[in-house]
């Protein structure tokens, strides 16, 4: 287990509003052959939500705000579980220190990751999506997620993780990246289930459209100081928000301070929405070395969390039994 999780004083980072506006005011440094160097080792854990809570109307919280509501989602990741039940055997993060509170994270202002459209929320499926939306939920009613180890999430069996991206979202621990710059490309390293994303920079097109891949097909290029991806060629099996296989991401890493990366993102997906929508986080420097995510298959979590729904169901067809009696 790394270190990172280990560490007694956690170390916070506060994002301001103005961090865009300082991509022009910072330097970086360069690589060999000239590059904005990007490499090191980098964390987007964040408290902050991909859409911006129905209740909050601002796009920013003052500091306090931020402090306050992080320290309830800290107290959250605390809590103990019930013995016995599904998310004690697969969701108690806090066993290890993996809950975000316990590691150097991102605090950032924005009450929403998504910038565009302005209300901090996801658009409007369009009918396509409604009707693949529809279908999906359909389908989870006639076979359940904790049915099968069949049926369980890819990321439940440790197949692969939202982070991985493209795009990159924040997972509830391990949220952590290595990147490396060679002449002509640029790896991404993902910890959880170690997927290794390499991007060519010299301009080749993309690979034909028969050819789809879990993480899709990535081209970068450089525009000023900021390394531009954009990916295709999704196999539509590890969706974000509902996305189709014609999802098309365009990514934007920016190095604005010497422990800061402002990572941006895009979204167009005719298949799914009314319009493109886009997203920001920090990146924020961290510890390395990335450690081996051993998991296969959930091991002993997947076999727990099915016995754990098994028990569930007997508990309720006991007590709906005992009802009847009474």
């Amino acid at each position: 287990m790394s270190h990172r999780f280990l560490a007694s004083i956690v170390v916070v980072l506060f994002v301001t509003p103005s961090l865009a506006g300082q991509t022009r005011q910072w330097t970086p440094p360069r690589t060999a052959d000239g590059q904005p160097d990007l490499q090191g080792f980098w964390t987007n854990a964040t408290y902050t939500p991909l859409e911006r809570p129905k209740n909050v109307t601002k796009e920013f919280y003052s500091r306090e705000e931020a402090a306050e509501v992080e320290k309830r989602l800290a107290a959250e990741d605390a809590a103990q579980t019930e013995p016995g039940t599904i998310a004690d055997v697969h969701y108690d993060f806090t066993q290890f220190g993996l809950d975000t509170h316990q590691a150097p994270y991102a605090s950032n202002l924005r009450t929403s990751m998504i910038v565009d459209p302005p209300d901090g929320r996801l658009p409007p499926l369009n009918a396509e999506g409604r009707k693949r939306a529809a279908e999906r939920a359909e389908q989870e009613k006639r076979v359940g997620r904790w049915d099968s180890a069949q049926s369980n999430q890819l990321d439940d069996r440790c197949m692969i993780f939202a982070g991985a991206g493209p795009p990159m979202m924040p997972q509830s621990y391990n949220s952590n990246y290595q990147i490396v710059q060679a002449p002509g490309y640029v790896m991404i390293l993902f910890e959880m289930a170690h997927d290794a994303r390499i991007i060519p920079l010299d301009g080749r097109p993309h690979l034909p459209p028969g050819v789809r891949q879990w993480i899709g097909d990535s081209r970068g290029h450089w525009e000023a100081d900021t390394l531009v991806i954009e990916t295709t060629n999704f196999n539509g099996k590890n969706p974000i928000a509902g996305s189709s296989e014609h999802m098309r991401v365009t990514e934007r890493f920016t190095r604005v301070d010497a422990d800061t990366i402002l990572y941006k993102f895009t979204i167009n997906d005719e298949s799914t929405w009314t319009r493109p929508w886009s997203a920001e986080l920090p990146m924020r420097r961290t510890t390395g070395p990335l450690f081996e995510h051993a998991c296969h298959e959930g091991n002993y979590g997947l076999y727990n969390t099915l016995a754990g729904a098994r028990l569930e169901e007997k508990k309720a067809a006991e007590e709906a039994a005992k009802k009847r009696i009474e």
